[in-house]
């Protein structure tokens, strides 16, 4: 039990509210989240910074229209299933928030992943946060397109972690936690409690199940805990449907849910927004001597690559992987992919004479770079 964070050493902490608990029969559940608001209030008094990701404004909006539940939504569907409910579900939410000062921000993925746009987020939620608001925030599903967004409200609350530099992040939901088996097929699953490194062994325990009203399923609980662990950020993954459900954590009576502990982190806010940047534009295998070199902090040379693929622009997002295919990092490139391709392989000697021009002689320099979490511990 010593080995769990708690809660109260938190400074900022992030709650998100799956769809399954925000909404039951299409309709707002007004009575277990007034029991959870109860627990922020509780928070608050002891000065600790709430921010809340919310789910449940395309189900509301689906009920507001008239459409059935089990409809598949085309995208300009759920776009206006999500224009109506939001709407519906800021204002339950002020309803039931009574006292408490709350905000609504919607955030899409494009400016979550712009470095500028991404800090001045920061700026906005903190200046809520010191006037003692409480920021409830989803995604904007009406204007984000399928290829640019978050595609569920885990990762949206791993990437608020983020940028705002939270302790912790608790997903509630209506599972209690990550099972070495399915619980609802076989009976002796039993609940993971602590998890120190996602390895493959992990990640197939987390199926692709989703419920009813969410858009998330465990496995999408699994990389939101990796994108917050990766910058230092611990996971609580746990039911929300008992009453008081963050109190019941505090006083810890027994094992709640799973926590995903993160290293502590010592990156800066940079490699921290690098860490939690999920969609790469480009991949780059490279051969066992870059490899050794990137985990020992120096940067990617040309000579070390053996091959690459993608549509990439000098300073996009690429994913490093070694010729197992086993990904290593990730990290801004210096040039575009057609230039790349040109050097790969090269002493940086001969990059002028390649290109025409004086390049620089990393394709990815070891400042722009961050290693995978589990290569870390492995070392």
């Amino acid at each position: 039990m010593s080995l769990l964070p708690s809660l109260l050493d938190s400074k900022k902490l992030v709650i998100k509210i799956g769809s399954s608990l925000v909404v039951e029969n299409n309709k707002f559940n007004s009575k277990r989240l007034e029991s959870l608001i109860r627990d922020v209030s509780f928070l608050q008094k002891k000065r600790i910074k709430i921010l809340i990701v919310a789910s449940g404004a395309v189900s509301l909006g689906k009920r507001y229209l008239g459409i059935k539940n089990n409809k598949v939504l085309k995208i300009n569907e759920k776009q206006a299933c999500a224009a109506c409910g939001q709407s519906l579900l800021m204002n339950c939410f002020l309803k039931i928030f009574k006292d408490l000062k709350i905000a609504q921000i919607l955030l899409t993925y494009s400016e979550t992943e712009d470095r500028r746009k991404n800090l001045n987020a920061r700026e906005t939620i903190n200046t809520l946060l010191d006037s003692n608001v409480i920021p409830i925030i989803n995604e904007n599903d009406t204007i984000a397109t399928e290829e640019l967004k978050f595609g569920d409200n885990d990762r949206l609350a791993a990437r608020v972690a983020q940028i705002v530099d939270a302790d912790n992040l608790i997903l509630l939901s209506d599972v209690d936690g990550l099972y070495d088996e399915n619980p609802s097929k076989f009976k002796k699953a039993k609940l993971i409690y602590i998890v120190k490194n996602i390895d493959n062994d992990i990640k197939k325990m987390a199926k692709s199940d989703t419920n009813l009203y969410g858009s998330g399923g465990m496995k999408t609980k699994i990389e939101a805990a990796q994108m917050a662990m990766n910058f230092g950020c611990n996971t609580l993954i746990c039911s929300g449907e008992k009453s008081r459900p963050i109190i019941r954590i505090i006083k810890k009576k027994k094992n709640l849910g799973t926590w995903f502990i993160a290293k502590k982190s010592k990156k800066s806010s940079f490699k921290k927004w690098l860490a939690g940047s999920p969609k790469i534009l480009g991949k780059i295998i490279i051969d066992g001597g870059a490899c050794k070199a990137l985990k020992n902090g120096s940067s990617l040379l040309p000579s070390g690559v053996k091959s690459m693929k993608g549509n990439f622009f000098r300073g996009d997002l690429v994913g490093v992987f070694n010729e197992k295919k086993q990904a290593l990092g990730k990290g801004l490139i210096s040039y575009d992919i057609i230039e790349a391709k040109l050097i790969i392989g090269k002493k940086t000697s001969e990059i002028e004479s390649i290109l025409g021009y004086v390049g620089r002689e990393e394709l990815i320099h070891r400042d722009n770079f961050i290693l995978n979490e589990s290569i870390l511990i492995k070392k």
